[in-house]
């Protein structure tokens, strides 16, 4: 039997964590302390990265992608031509939100596997009505 997932994480909940200087760090060190099963999208780890790259540099990018592997209880959802039709679907829908593909593969992700928290600042990713930590 597959395991039972409890929230999404979305790129904000994971740089809020991983950078002292985030006005919500002190929430989600509390949350990531003893997490829950977790999912998130590649897309995410994709954004994730490059934020640390481009906000500081190589060293701090590798150190996110360690702390992905560490995280015990996260599932990560891989991005096929399927699921870019899903969340392509989901753009359309919300087409007045400017949302990115990896917030629309996180609203796409949510509403399958019916999870129903997200762990995020972005408002986003409450459009379907899944509650935030926020």
């Amino acid at each position: 039997m597959a395991k039972k997932t409890d929230c999404y994480v979305d790129t904000s909940a994971f740089i809020a964590f991983l950078d002292k200087s985030d006005s919500f760090h002190a929430l989600f060190r509390r949350l990531f302390s003893e997490p829950p099963p977790l999912i998130t999208s590649a897309l995410v780890i994709a954004e994730g990265h490059g934020w640390f790259l481009r906000r500081y540099d190589q060293q701090r990018a590798v150190q996110f992608l360690a702390f992905i592997d560490a995280l015990p209880s996260l599932t990560i959802r891989g991005f096929d031509v399927s699921e870019l039709a899903k969340a392509a679907r989901i753009v359309r829908k919300f087409f007045n939100q400017k949302l990115t593909l990896a917030d629309a593969h996180g609203l796409a992700i949510m509403r399958d596997l019916r999870v129903g928290c997200c762990w995020s600042t972005d408002r986003h990713l409450g459009l379907d009505g899944v509650s935030s930590v926020i």
